[in-house]
């Protein structure tokens, strides 16, 4: 490149493009992303004009990467972790190989490609985007719900999979069929390998917990204490960035799952809330780049050559891996929309898929062509799986297999026939946890729509009547006996079902009174347009009650507060 100064440049033109492109991607209905996309095709180096330094696009797309996984990582608990281990861990595994045997059949079979070549193809396939998938589920509200938690789960697994994957490749490339000439043949067995992997997973993991529960809260009082904003932006940053890097060249772990840990540790240590969102506003901006990167990798020329490769590419990511995803959580007795969300976040690959393919081609085990496949599937799945997303909730609401979603709730139950003046409570994480105890101290009956499988089971231990599964779809909602109830309790708190689920209530009996939490003021506004008996705001609640709390303090005080001034 001619300029003389690449990283402002990259950093200039690229993201001046990208706000062009994804500002009329939105004017056309389109998901800003798409834009971005099409604005790092624009920039690269296989379409006429400007063309961006790579690299450092590269470097800073993967700053991007850190930062939203260590804002996910500040989320997301090893409670939520561990809860989400019984879907999360087989799930992946099994999904991972059934992608990868799709795209070994595909390249064994129809492109004649040696086994080393064809098993990391389908590997490349096998692994979703984690900041695509992060996005499309934050655009949605789902990061904090319990499918979203899935979904993030299964992603960190598919994520120390591919780490394992890369550490493995370069050590039995020679036995793959690999014909580079810096190959060395490992002398180490296999089960060697893959404990010194997971070892040193785990002891970054407790080496950054140990230190981070005791250092980070002690740094975090000194900065709240010292009232400087910047000092506190920049210690986040550097904590994301430092640890991912730290991770990655001490452990071998990966930039993204080093960075998700980091963030893990300051959630344990209790900072979330003082630091979840110090660094958004930076986590955004290399998120686009990111998306930049990807499309200047991208030749539009393999569209032309090669249509029908691309199509058979795009096919085992959207449809083959997704129906082997939703299979999976169906057969663990998941209800159906926790199956299309996982279905949809999963279909997609990215940066994973790119290192894969690029080592693959680098250790001689495939033809440099399956590079562009790999690229065209992700950039065309990338656009697409925004769709992917409607589909699936298109298909959750007009479904035509409730009966699907019925058995995969099979343990469901009734109404028992003599609860009636009962609360129908749906959801019990922490806020409806907290009516539950209430309402069973007053002594006044409730049922609980739960879809948790693990609250599901405490709750019938308990002798808590308890209907399983999503309370979304109707013909589930009515067991409740909406028509004997006095009150329904909306105590979820994902947008988009509160509000699917209050109008199916609205519908099923009108005169029935809801309590429904809301997340913002514009939520607040249209349940109490839409006719809600009540609908509270986490914020406005907290402020009254401080408020009463002060307000008793003062009039119980013996004397009044005076303010004197010097």
């Amino acid at each position: 490149m001619t300029h003389e100064l690449p990283l402002i440049a990259t950093i200039s033109v690229g993201l001046g493009i990208a706000f062009i492109a994804g500002f009329a991607a939105m004017r056309l209905g389109l998901p800003p992303l798409v834009g971005y996309l099409v604005a790092g095709v624009l920039v690269g180096p296989f379409t006429p004009g400007f063309v961006a330094d790579s690299e450092i696009a590269r470097e800073l797309a993967e700053i991007g990467v850190i930062l939203l996984m260590f804002g996910v990582g500040t989320h997301f608990s090893i409670r939520d972790l561990w809860s989400v281990r019984r879907i999360a861990l087989p799930g992946a595994i099994v999904q991972i190989g059934a992608a990868t045997a799709l795209g070994y059949w595909l390249a064994t079979a129809w492109w004649g490609w040696p086994v080393g070549g064809a098993l990391v193809f389908g590997l490349s396939l096998s692994v979703a985007s984690t900041v695509v998938m992060l996005r499309n589920l934050q655009d949605r509200g789902l990061v904090d719900s319990a499918n979203g938690r899935i979904a993030v789960g299964w992603l960190v697994v598919e994520d120390l999979a591919m780490v394992l994957a890369l550490i493995l490749l370069p050590a039995f490339a020679s036995h793959l069929g690999g014909t580079a000439e810096s190959l060395t043949v490992s002398s180490k067995p296999l089960w060697y390998t893959i404990s010194i992997t997971f070892l040193k997973i785990a002891a970054f993991f407790g080496l950054t917990y140990a230190i981070g529960l005791r250092l980070f809260p002690w740094l975090s009082a000194a900065l709240l204490k010292s009232g400087s904003r910047e000092l506190i932006t920049l210690f986040v940053t550097v904590l994301a960035i430092s640890m991912a890097y730290g991770a990655a060249v001490t452990f071998g772990v990966s930039f993204a799952l080093g960075a998700f840990l980091a963030g893990v540790v300051v959630n344990e240590a209790g900072l979330t809330q003082r630091f979840s969102s110090q660094a958004e506003v930076l986590e955004h901006v290399f998120a686009v780049l990111f998306f930049v990167s990807v499309g200047m990798l991208f030749d539009p020329a393999v569209l032309v050559r090669q249509p029908l490769e691309v199509l058979a590419v795009l096919t085992i990511i959207m449809i083959g891996k997704s129906l082997a995803a939703l299979a999976i959580v169906l057969a663990f007795r998941h209800p159906l929309a926790t199956a299309l969300t996982v279905s949809a976040s999963l279909a997609q690959i990215g940066e994973f898929s790119f290192i894969l393919i690029g080592l693959g081609v680098t250790l001689g085990l495939m033809p440099a062509e399956g590079r562009d496949l790999v690229l065209a599937g992700a950039l065309l799945s990338i656009t697409l799986n925004p769709m992917a997303f409607r589909l699936a909730a298109r298909f959750e609401r007009r479904s035509a297999q409730a009966q699907a979603d019925r058995l995969a709730s099979i343990e469901s139950m009734s109404a028992p026939s003599d609860l009636e003046n009962h609360v129908v409570l749906i959801g019990y994480g922490r806020v409806g946890r907290v009516i539950g105890k209430d309402l069973h101290k007053a002594g006044q009956r409730f049922i609980v729509i739960e879809r948790s499988r693990d609250i599901v089971d405490r709750l019938r231990k308990r002798g808590i009547p308890v209907i399983s599964g999503d309370a979304a779809i109707a013909d589930l909602l009515t067991q409740a006996a909406l028509d004997r109830a006095r009150l329904l309790v909306l105590a979820i708190p994902n947008e988009l079902e509160t509000k699917r689920i209050f109008n199916l209530v609205r519908t099923a009996n009108p005169a029935l009174p809801i309590v429904v939490r809301a997340e913002d003021d514009d939520e607040l506004e249209h349940f109490r347009s839409a006719g809600a008996a009540l609908a509270l705001l986490a914020e406005n609640e907290l402020g009254h009650s401080m408020s009463r709390y002060v307000l008793d303090q003062c009039a119980q005080s013996a004397k009044p507060l005076a303010l004197t001034a010097e």
